[in-house]
């Protein structure tokens, strides 16, 4: 495609899709960022070419209910290796090892652009959502996993191997004696950040402390009410996030941390955690901020299509 038609493409309309493990949502907003059209499908089970085709039917459809026509962005659950041009570090397994961009742009006859999921939030959260009117913005997820993505000046930090803001394999700083003693991550690796603050690990330390299962939100909910075991578990999970947090703060310094995922809807997080971070970070004046996402569980969708921007 020549720069002119690139050019129209970036002026106008944009699509964004979300591919997600068990669905594929589209949407596309005007030229003033406003939505038309949205709709999911469910994801093609370890089918590759079916996903294409699921990922080319949204399109259609988006377009077709808007009247607009629009560049493309994904957001993906991994990202394309800067070393071979293949998807790497996806847990949608079909994706792996297939230069996915290439294989949409022969598909759609027009330019695509990529990103990891967890970028895409962020990038979501920096153009129009929490983290707007700032310059520097880490994204979090904390759902089934621990994501995370850095946007500067309105661009996504990718880094020299594609794994920009993947803090969620890096170890849990100043871990106690208990806290050594978690199950390995499923990556192989001991302590790490996403064993103590992913939905699930919040769920598992509720389970050691009272010996009954609840959802993320029900262990809010039951502090709420005076629960000891749930007071505990809550009080030890800001701990860890202030800790994980302040080792980033202390190596990007953003204006603006914005979470994301189920757990991001525990609003203690957002009055606790500053107050716990200070000991953590190196400096004398923290003016960073801890923000709850403004687009939710659309941030993902959204920042993809803010990829062309």
């Amino acid at each position: 495609m020549n720069s002119a038609s690139t050019d129209n493409l970036k002026c106008g309309a944009r699509i964004g899709i979300d591919l997600g493990g068990t669905k594929v949502e589209a949407l596309i907003l005007d030229h003033n960022g406003i939505e038309r059209a949205r709709k999911r499908l469910p994801t093609p089970k370890r089918n590759y070419t079916k996903t294409l085709n699921t990922i080319r039917e949204l399109i259609e459809y988006v377009e077709q209910s808007s009247g607009l026509h629009g560049s493309i962005g994904v957001a993906t659950p991994g990202v394309l290796s800067p070393a071979t041009g293949l998807m790497k570090n996806a847990n949608s397994t079909a994706l792996l090892g297939h230069k996915l961009d290439i294989d949409l742009e022969d598909l759609l006859q027009r330019p695509v652009r990529l990103a990891n999921d967890a970028n895409c939030f962020a990038l979501s959260e920096a153009t129009d959502g929490a983290g707007r009117g700032h310059n520097s913005v880490f994204g979090v997820i904390l759902g089934t996993g621990t994501g995370g993505g850095i946007v500067f000046n309105g661009e996504i930090m990718l880094g020299a191997n594609a794994i920009g803001g993947e803090w969620g394999h890096n170890p849990l700083p100043n871990l106690t004696t208990e806290e050594s003693k978690v199950d390995k991550c499923y990556c192989g690796r001991q302590g790490c950040i996403e064993s103590f603050l992913s939905g699930p690990a919040l769920e598992r330390s509720y389970y050691k402390n009272s010996g009954n299962e609840l959802s993320a939100a029900d262990i809010d909910l039951a502090a709420q009410v005076g629960e000891e075991s749930a007071e505990q578990t809550l009080q030890l999970y800001e701990d860890q996030l202030a800790r994980g947090l302040g080792s980033i703060i202390n190596i990007i310094d953003p204006a603006v941390v914005v979470l994301g995922g189920g757990v991001s809807n525990i609003e203690r997080l957002y009055r606790n955690v500053p107050k716990l971070w200070d000991e953590h970070i190196f400096s004398d004046q923290i003016t960073t901020k801890l923000l709850k996402a403004k687009h939710g569980d659309s941030s993902g969708v959204r920042g993809a299509a803010w990829l062309w921007n």
